[in-house]
């Protein structure tokens, strides 16, 4: 029911703004609002920018001497090899290597102290909150391990602003960083600032947040960590400002309609659809968040899985589907659960997501595939409404990514 829904700091707003709400991961979230349609606000991203709530995502802290090698010890990833206010895509994986849930992990350490900033699907809380609790105390148990500290920024809110516009209205606000106006094209893609924005969060919400290069949508933006406050509303200030600040000819609300097409667009998996407990990082076409150096030592839940599989075929490695893109050629859209076969008309996987790409004009598709299948080019079928629609297997990303690695970078 309504009432068990969480809301999230702009809920209120969302209402005003003529935000439809669906439930999504225990929260009431807007799938869009009145002045655009999914395909309106879709494409509104790709060619201004987009505000998009997401602070039904958990964030999470993790810090002390420990915390790199903790993490290290259920993701594939290097903390420890992150660079200061840096950010790695990675999971939280299971003993068998399958994922629990997929992360960004950013290391914010300052001086003396380790400190990591976690952000989690929020669909997967209660399951994430289990894992790490589980996990951690399995890690205390251990006395040669350093010491972890661990709690979720359940107040905090968490904006998405993408689109070519992003850094312009970004800009507007007159970031500071350490009491001087940041540049934000200094601030590439993968990177993350405290900023402060004085003269739209004063007083009592004029701490700082934690502003990150990047987003889900494949266009360049920004996510900003927003501090809490019992006494006032510092998300939605920011969020009003940004609007204000932009004008509705710049910058639109969008909602999970279009994030879920826009994250499609560009190749980005979901969670509970195209990843879950039974995908392993190399199935799921994620070979590239097992850091090197996790490569040569292991130690990570899963690596003995994982590792095995990333050895040649002629070694005993490899895995029997992987994920893969796929272009329908008919108007009749695949959706998750349609059957892919081969040309024999046999079964030889799974579409996990799907549906009309706007900006291509075509149907466009993922889903894993039997090895040997998933070469680019591929000709295969895909089973949509009893019949057999002609189809593709396509490199992803659908829609070349545009994100900010600085001047002349590609």
């Amino acid at each position: 029911s309504e009432e068990e829904l969480l809301k999230t700091p702009l809920y209120d707003l969302h209402i005003v703004k003529g935000g439809k709400i669906v439930p999504f991961g225990g929260f009431s979230m807007p799938v869009y609002y009145e002045d655009l349609n999914i395909t309106e606000s879709h494409n509104w991203t790709r060619e201004k920018a987009s505000l998009f709530d997401v602070s039904h995502m958990l964030q999470h802290n993790f810090a002390g001497p420990g915390a790199a090698n903790f993490l290290a010890s259920i993701t594939p990833s290097s903390p420890k090899a992150l660079a200061p206010f840096t950010s790695t895509l990675s999971a939280f994986l299971h003993p068998d290597g399958g994922i629990v849930d997929d992360t960004i992990i950013t290391n914010i350490s300052s001086g003396w102290r380790d400190q990591f900033y976690v952000v989690t699907n929020g669909a997967c809380r209660a399951k994430d909150k289990a894992f790490i609790s589980d996990a951690l105390a399995a890690w205390r148990r251990d006395s040669q391990h350093g010491e972890v500290s661990w709690h979720t920024l359940e107040n905090n809110g968490l904006i998405a602003l993408q689109g070519p516009l992003a850094a312009e209205i970004l800009q507007s606000l007159e970031p500071k960083k350490d009491g001087h106006e940041l540049d934000l094209s200094t601030l590439h893609f993968g990177q993350s600032a405290w900023l402060t924005f004085g003269d739209v969060l004063s007083g009592e919400d004029k701490s700082a947040c934690l502003v990150s290069r990047g987003g889900y949508t494949g266009e360049d933006g920004f996510e900003i960590s927003i501090t809490g406050s019992d006494h006032s509303n510092p998300t939605q200030t920011l969020t009003e400002a940004l609007l204000r600040y932009a004008g509705p000819e710049k910058l639109r609300l969008a909602g999970l309609g279009p994030r879920d097409s826009l994250r499609l667009e560009a190749g980005m998996c979901l969670y509970g659809h195209d990843i879950d407990d039974t995908t392993t990082p190399v199935e799921a076409g994620l070979s590239w968040i097992v850091a090197k150096d996790r490569r040569a030592q292991g130690g990570f839940n899963g690596s003995d899985t994982i590792l095995q599989q990333l050895k040649a075929k002629k070694d005993g490695g490899g895995v029997t589907r992987r994920r893969v893109g796929i272009v329908v050629e008919d108007r009749a859209p695949a959706r998750e659960g349609a059957k892919i076969v081969n040309e024999e008309g046999e079964e030889v996987g799974v579409v996990t997501s799907g549906g009309p790409s706007p900006t291509l004009g075509k149907n466009i598709a993922m889903g894993y595939i039997r090895d040997g299948l998933h070469k680019t080019g591929t000709k295969v079928g895909v089973v949509v409404r009893n019949k057999t629609r002609p189809a593709v297997v396509t490199k992803m990303p659908f829609v070349p990514t545009k994100y900010w690695k600085g001047k002349g970078a590609a």
